[in-house]
């Protein structure tokens, strides 16, 4: 099965009575790994808003957010869903809150992480049954030292050796109020996280040094630069800011990387990473604004760009679509934006660009990148039907379109079996084989 439904739980669509045709619910699809034996989470969020329904007891008017993960095994049926993010109706309060940006990966030892900005993680187990381990972090305007102040990281990515590419955020940077996803940092082979373990991350690139406001507080034990946590002046140098700026020529320019942001780092391999950093935005249209997939080793060294992108005719603020994803496996990266999807080499050359003002490509600006798997698939979630299409990627790059074109050619026929089995309505996939766990 190459399409997989983005399902809902039956049970909780019947308990607030959703009716699919009514407006005010929406479904949003945040991330999707898979295992090396084939296994598939998705990560979505479903929620409903309604402007009577502030005070009511009844469930069926009461407005609602959930976050969801959902288990598809290797012939693609759900068979386990994780619901967390609110209490469900008559349940006890969910033990994982709503996460901002959240995105999940696959632990060496098989457990679940979903890590959110600004920095926090948990843990669960692989059937999703059970939650593990958790290390919460606030925003800063309600920031809370000692245990309910833990933090790990705001996303983790798995290399090959099993060492965990992680962002992690900050207090105190320049003016900003609250925490900031601000540095990248690594973990060492063979060290593990799980319940009471919470290994050292080595920085090893800073996004934002201004780091005056910074006090003795704003540093946390498990981030580590040159044997001390992190924090005001202990830190890699020069920031990635000023090593884009200096590299790109846009010192002091209004449109260059001061007050710049960066989204989830994708590692090419064990020791070399992909780190996206995109200028600041603002109100009126970013369409031109800088932005780098930034090539950086596992020392801090910056080694460039993911090459071949034009500022304006592959700007990825048009939709603000970040994403970078990678196969360390055979050391491919992967963008997708509403201009094209992208593939580059671990050297940072463009290997294949698939324009969407192509006839045969142009479907793809209905879908996200996701993610890339053990196996060397793309999943590409449509952004209106709630379906996720899994893309092999063929070892040569150069073959990479006649892959794309064909999985697109098939999205339709396999979506119609999809709906003779689900019928859907107004594409809200509705499932009640999934094990449903409450958390």
């Amino acid at each position: 099965m190459t399409l997989l439904p983005i399902t809902a739980p039956a049970f909780l669509l019947d308990v607030h009575r959703l009716d699919p045709e009514a407006g005010g619910w929406g479904l949003r699809v945040d991330h999707a790994v898979a295992t090396t034996a084939g296994d598939t989470y998705v990560l979505a969020g479903l929620r409903r808003y309604r402007a009577h329904a502030a005070g009511s007891a009844d469930p069926a008017e009461r407005d609602f957010g959930y976050q969801l993960i959902t288990r598809h095994d290797t012939g693609g049926k759900p068979i386990a869903t994780a619901v967390f993010g609110q209490a469900v109706p008559g349940g006890v309060p969910s033990a994982i809150p709503e996460g901002d940006s959240a995105t999940l990966a696959v632990l060496p030892d098989g457990a679940i992480a979903i890590s959110s900005k600004p920095g926090s993680t948990h843990l669960l187990s692989p059937d999703l049954d059970k939650v593990l381990a958790s290390w919460p972090m606030s925003w800063g305007w309600e920031k809370q030292q000692g245990p309910r102040d833990d933090p790990f990281a705001a996303s983790i990515t798995v290399t090959p050796a099993g060492r965990l590419l992680c962002m992690t955020s900050e207090y105190g940077l320049s003016n900003w109020a609250g925490a900031h996803p601000n540095i990248v940092a690594v973990s060492e082979p063979g060290t593990a996280l799980g319940p009471g373990r919470k290994p050292v991350l080595r920085a090893i690139a800073t996004l934002d040094g201004r780091t005056d406001c910074q006090s003795d507080t704003d540093s946390y034990a498990h981030v580590r630069y040159a044997d001390a946590p992190v924090g005001r002046g202990n830190r890699p140098s020069p920031s990635l800011t000023e090593a884009l700026s200096e590299l790109t020529g846009t010192s002091g320019s209004l449109y260059g990387y001061l007050d710049s942001t960066m989204t989830r780092p994708a590692a090419f391999g064990d020791d070399l990473f992909v780190v996206p950093v995109f200028g600041k935005t603002y109100r009126s249209s970013n369409r031109g604004q800088e932005f780098s997939f930034a090539l950086v080793d596992d020392r801090g060294v910056l080694r460039g760009r993911l090459g071949g992108l034009h500022l304006r005719e592959d700007s990825p603020f048009t939709g603000f679509d970040f994403t970078v994803v990678s196969d360390p496996h055979h050391a491919h990266a992967f963008h997708l934006n509403r201009y094209g999807l992208y593939a580059w080499s671990a050297d940072g050359v463009l290997r294949a660009r698939m324009s969407t003002a192509e006839k045969p490509f142009k479907p793809l600006v209905h879908f996200a990148l996701l993610e890339c798997t053990p196996a060397g698939e793309l999943l590409l979630a449509h952004r209106k039907q709630h379906l996720l299409l899994r893309v092999p990627v063929p070892q040569d790059l150069d073959d990479l379109a006649v892959a794309v074109e064909t999985a697109l050619k098939g999205y339709g026929r396999e979506r119609t079996m999809l709906k003779r089995q689900y019928g859907p309505v107004n594409w809200l996939w509705s499932d009640d084989a999934a094990t449903v766990n409450p958390h």
